[in-house]
């Protein structure tokens, strides 16, 4: 019997629960791997080949690829572990985090000091506040970062 979990109605937000953390398990493990100089040169060197030495599905190795968090996150990435990414590529946290909202990282961090979004319009699925998936994605940035 499959657990009721009404946290799913929480716009922008992926819970990583027990179902996300075995959907995302290689997804995170190849992340783990990033803590070890050997693995990230081998991993910067080919990035493709590295990413095919883990039994992770074809969306996942795409997100890492693309460096769409969102994606990954939606495949079972959770974001400590997916940080790794970004600091392989010399990318800050708040760099990363501006990736997933469509900010630039100068927009991001404006909203973050004026206080963040507000919770306002933001509670359930539905409703019509920033976070919601009709209003995706905010700011001028892409997803993802060079690297």
């Amino acid at each position: 019997m499959a657990l009721k979990k009404p946290y799913l109605d929480i716009p922008g937000t992926t819970i990583f629960d027990a179902d996300q953390a075995r959907r995302g398990y290689w997804l995170n493990q190849f992340c783990m791997s990033l803590m070890k100089a050997e693995n990230r040169a081998r991993f910067k060197a080919a990035e493709r080949a590295y990413l095919d030495e883990w039994p992770m599905t074809e969306a996942q190795k795409q997100a890492v690829l693309e460096r769409d968090l969102n994606k990954a996150i939606a495949t079972g990435g959770n974001i400590y572990f997916l940080a790794k990414i970004g600091a392989t590529d010399g990318k800050s946290f708040q760099r990363m985090a501006a990736s997933m909202t469509g900010m630039t990282e100068t927009e991001y961090r404006d909203m973050m000091v004026s206080g963040g979004r507000s919770p306002d319009g933001n509670r359930v699925v539905g409703e019509d506040g920033t976070a919601q998936e009709h209003r995706q994605p905010q700011g001028s940035g892409e997803p993802g970062w060079e690297h």
